[in-house]
């Protein structure tokens, strides 16, 4: 365990950095409304198109993972997300904060699918799941970050000098990962990169494409992840300002508070196929329950700020269930195809993550940003989780975990 601590931790560092960037709009929402003129639609189309550049890249990140290796890949394009910190730091409209915007989705467009991919070969399969849930809640520091710290920055210094000093962070953390990683263990088999002809490399993707039991897969990951960053990253902040009416610090603390709820449930969720011997039930249940809160969010008119709160911290703790359907994808595919698969399942989520924000984006602006915009946002979310459970019941379950 001791050899692979190096790597756990730059892989927890590298995919900080991504949450904070993700999540980063939600308790300045205020400040850049104010600062840049935002719409509510144009505040949504801000968080989407964030994941709409990952999106677009994800294909040719696992073909670069497959020809050139996690490690290169990821410090290469990393550099990209400190260009956007700074490009949005001296944004002065919505074209300049979505630009910035784009550009940061596309440096952490490889940070995640980097852990999958070295986790598979660093860890045994039945470890699998566990080995992410270490990292990802580890990433959710970033997360933790993004809200009282990040509030406190804006009110002391002002959110433009707090971009600025994340891309200092970013481009000495890529440095790092550049050093340290390595795309296998010592002594592995496994080759770390591997040449292919452009024959080769579409007949791979067609392979991962066949696969049996990935669309069913893919309509699950559309949904869940990109629900609870919808919530956390995004309509949480504004939610509690406009509704609840709290100053940037209150509003930190609480995305603070589900945010923790976020990292308690990846790590719960981690063991949990081993413990219910199947990955299948985790997912269902973690939806089951996600739907539950967001559908009483939905339903509860001008509730109190303690029930509100509860029912949010309640949401972002359940619906933590996106890291057993990666372990659940990964596991569909060779270790040659490695690369192409993590970034195929994860094709699903960050389509999600761009709808999901853009939807909800144009139902606030549609209904005046007021309580009954933020129920139909929630119960939007809450039929989501719902609606993917139905093609997601016909996936195998593949849980190697006795």
């Amino acid at each position: 365990m001791a050899s692979k601590l190096p790597l756990l931790l730059l892989l927890i560092a590298i995919t900080c950095l991504s949450q904070f960037y993700r999540v980063s709009n939600s308790v300045i929402a205020p400040d850049l409304v104010r600062d840049l003129h935002l719409s509510p639609r144009e505040l949504g189309w801000a968080g989407s198109v964030f994941f709409f550049a990952l999106f677009a890249v994800q294909l040719p990140v696992g073909l670069w993972f497959d020809r050139f290796g996690a490690r290169r890949t990821v410090s290469t394009i990393s550099l990209l997300a400190a260009a956007g910190a700074v490009w949005t730091a001296h944004a002065t409209d919505a074209t300049g904060l979505i630009v910035g915007r784009v550009i940061m989705g596309l440096g952490c467009a490889a940070s995640f699918m980097s852990v999958v991919f070295l986790c598979a070969r660093w860890f045994a399969q039945a470890r699998l799941a566990t080995a992410l849930s270490w990292v990802f809640a580890g990433s959710n520091l970033g997360t933790l970050a993004g809200a009282t710290p990040l509030a406190w920055i804006a009110a002391t210094v002002g959110w433009r000098n707090g971009f600025l000093g994340l891309a200092v962070v970013t481009v000495a953390i890529t440095a790092l990962f550049y050093i340290v990683v390595r795309d296998r263990p010592p002594g592995s088999a496994l080759p770390a990169t591997h040449r292919e002809s452009l024959r080769d490399v579409f007949r791979g993707l067609w392979q991962v494409w066949r696969t049996k039991g990935l669309l069913p897969l893919l309509s699950m990951h559309f949904f869940a992840y990109a629900t609870m960053l919808t919530i956390l990253g995004i309509w949480g902040g504004p939610y509690l300002f406009d509704v609840h009416k709290l100053d940037g610090v209150q509003r930190g603390n609480v995305l603070l508070a589900m945010g923790v709820a976020q990292t308690l449930g990846i790590l719960s969720y981690g063991p949990m196929d081993r413990v219910l011997r199947s990955r299948k039930k985790v997912v269902f249940g973690g939806a089951l329950i996600s739907a539950f809160f967001l559908g009483a969010l939905g339903l509860a008119a001008h509730p109190p700020l303690w029930l509100a709160v509860t029912l949010l911290i309640g949401a972002c703790y359940f619906c933590a269930f996106g890291t057993v359907i990666v372990a659940q994808g990964r596991t569909l595919f060779p270790d040659r195809l490695g690369g192409r698969a993590v970034t195929t399942v994860n094709l699903a989520q960050c389509l999600g993550l761009t709808v999901l924000p853009a939807v909800t984006g144009y139902i606030v602006e549609g209904f005046g940003a007021g309580d009954t915009a933020y129920r139909l946002v929630f119960a939007t979310l809450a039929g989501g989780l719902l609606l993917g459970l139905i093609p997601y019941s016909r996936s195998p379950d593949n849980a190697s975990v006795r």
